[in-house]
């Protein structure tokens, strides 16, 4: 019995369910690429919040944790051990509340000039360039604070020691800036056209459009840059170590030097204290609080995001 040919019309399915075959393997292995991709980073979370956590157990197995909180003193590298965290915080407390008064009213208003009122031409050099301010190394900020701003904050306050909060604080600002101004401005950006044309026609300016409609539908956005930049300042490390003087010291005046939780970790970090000892587990129990800190402000922001969303 001879064979009978198919027509020319029936190897177009087939080749086209060989086609769709193919496009769904592929599509699979990029599902599974994405999959792993937030696995390895679902896992490296946990992985820090277990060894954070197992060897904070062991500190405060040896520390009660009424002294951690409540202790005014925080010398663990001295024959008289007192851990008061309360020292560590003021100045971390006191540096990003600097920082912030610096970068949260600049970064603003260069996100509404960016978004509202500068020419074409100006945003697309200016925002470049203010990004690349966000990507100066750490390190030369802090010699910057040292070496720069501490001597012109000594020529209006004489007394002003070489170390202090106060110029870590004012550089850590400026660093800041791009974070705010840039997320800022690309949360105003995104709000319709047709809202800021219907603010011009009821007989507003630019400037009151910008204030009076934009931010606040934009206020979502902006403050998720402000939370961002809140735990970018909170988690600072290499301007206070080179700049505050890395000095444990309850106060909250930025005129005074101080330490902070970052630089004391690198500060011990870096020593030659033995791995086990109750000196070195106060890194990890100082981790832990300062990731307790980023962790209720992150959740603040979701939840301003999450309310001014339902507002606007």
């Amino acid at each position: 019995m001879s064979s009978i040919p198919l027509p020319a019309e029936s190897a177009v399915p087939i080749g086209r369910l060989k086609f769709n075959r193919l496009r769904n393997v592929k599509e699979r292995g990029i599902e599974a690429l994405m999959f792993l991709a937030a696995f390895v980073s679902v896992m490296t979370t946990l992985g820090i919040v277990y060894v954070l956590v197992s060897e904070s157990i062991v500190f405060f197995q040896r520390v009660p944790l009424s002294d951690f909180l409540f202790d005014t003193q925080w010398t663990p590298l001295f024959d008289d051990a007192h851990y008061g965290i309360m020292v560590l915080l003021s100045g971390t407390i006191t540096s990003s509340a600097v920082a912030l008064l610096v970068a949260i009213p600049l970064g603003t208003i260069i996100a509404i000039y960016l978004s509202e009122f500068a020419p074409f031409t100006v945003r697309e050099v200016a925002k470049p360039f203010l990004e690349l301010l966000g990507g100066v190394p750490t390190i030369i900020y802090g010699y910057f604070a040292l070496v720069v701003v501490t001597p012109l904050l000594q020529m209006i306050y004489p007394d002003l020691p070489g170390f202090n909060l106060l110029a870590a604080g004012i550089v850590m600002g400026i660093m800041i800036i791009p974070y705010v101004a840039s997320l800022s401005e690309d949360a105003m950006r995104a709000v319709p056209m047709s809202l800021r044309e219907g603010s011009y026609a009821m007989g507003a300016t630019r400037l009151q459009t910008a204030l009076r409609v934009v931010m606040p539908a934009a206020t979502s956005g902006i403050a998720s840059a402000y939370i961002l930049g809140i735990s970018r300042a909170v988690g600072e490390t290499m301007i206070l170590a080179v700049a505050a003087g890395m000095q444990p010291n309850l106060t909250f005046n930025p005129a005074e030097p101080g330490a902070t939780v970052t630089s004391y970790i690198v500060q011990v970090a870096l020593g030659d204290l033995p791995h086990g000892s109750i000196g070195y587990q106060t890194i990890f129990a100082a981790g832990l609080m300062l990731m307790l800190m980023t962790l209720v402000f992150n959740l603040l922001g979701y939840y301003m995001r999450k309310k001014f969303r339902e507002v606007y």
